[in-house]
């Protein structure tokens, strides 16, 4: 266990500091754990599901925080994962092309940060919307949910942008939602790669990631509460976006 750990410091380091970023803004990491699993050896379907475990590991400490300070609307959220907990469970258990994938995930990222970053209006923290049309949230769970579990991430680096945009609610209760839809979309997920005959991960490495996970999303999503204002909330969502975004097209395509 050891020599591993020495082996891999590096990813140690890089799992922490991912997981204590993005669970400052209500996300698992997914699509960067698995941006940084790239740079590796390991195979991708290994990456799938390190990057699925880590995602449970972090937003489970997120979405304890945020039912503790009842800002989790169940009424809301379950029309959104109704359909995307079997979607993800099917994703998972699909196998797909890795180069066509983070070229296509690289772009759709990139565009949702940039559209982020430029929308000037924001929800504010009294602010309620109502965007509750059951067929429409349901259809987007769905898409994103069989996403999600395809390419082994929770969905919420989907999720919060269409939500911010659509002034779903604000930007607090926005990240609560994201972080319980990660949370089943992953769990959904491992599921269907659990199933697959094919399914294979280093328990190892992967012990040692999840522990420093963690760490670091316990310290992240404390962070949130205290030192995020909805604005920065939003912005920190935008610049951790478009990070993974370029990181994947510089891999993949030049």
């Amino acid at each position: 266990m050891l020599e591993i750990f020495i082996d891999n410091w590096y990813l140690v380091i890089l799992f922490f500091s991912v997981a204590l970023l993005y669970a400052s803004v209500g996300f698992g990491g997914g699509s960067s754990y698995l941006a940084i699993l790239a740079l590796s050896s390991i195979a991708f379907t290994e990456m799938r599901a390190i990057a699925l475990f880590c995602n449970i590991v972090v937003v489970t400490g997120n979405v304890f925080l945020f039912y503790k300070q009842k800002i989790i609307d169940f009424k809301k959220i379950i029309p959104l994962v109704i359909f995307s907990i079997p979607m993800a469970y099917v994703g998972g258990y699909v196998k797909i092309t890795e180069q066509l994938f983070f070229i296509l995930l690289g772009f759709t990222l990139l565009f949702a940060a940039i559209t982020m970053w430029i929308s000037k209006k924001i929800s504010s923290e009294k602010e309620m919307t109502n965007n509750s049309n059951f067929l429409k949230n349901s259809g987007f769970g769905g898409l994103i949910g069989f996403i999600s579990g395809m390419v082994g991430i929770g969905g919420g680096i989907f999720l919060s942008p269409l939500l911010h945009l659509t002034n779903w609610d604000t930007p607090k209760k926005i990240a609560a939602t994201s972080s319980v839809f990660i949370l089943v979309n992953s769990l959904a997920g491992i599921g269907g790669q659990l199933s697959n005959p094919n399914f294979t991960v280093n328990w190892h490495l992967t012990s040692i990631l999840l522990t420093a996970v963690f760490i670091g999303g316990q310290i992240g999503n404390r962070l949130s509460s205290k030192f995020l204002t909805p604005i920065l909330l939003k912005k920190a969502t935008a610049v951790l976006i478009a990070f993974v975004s370029i990181r994947i097209l510089i891999k993949y395509i030049i």
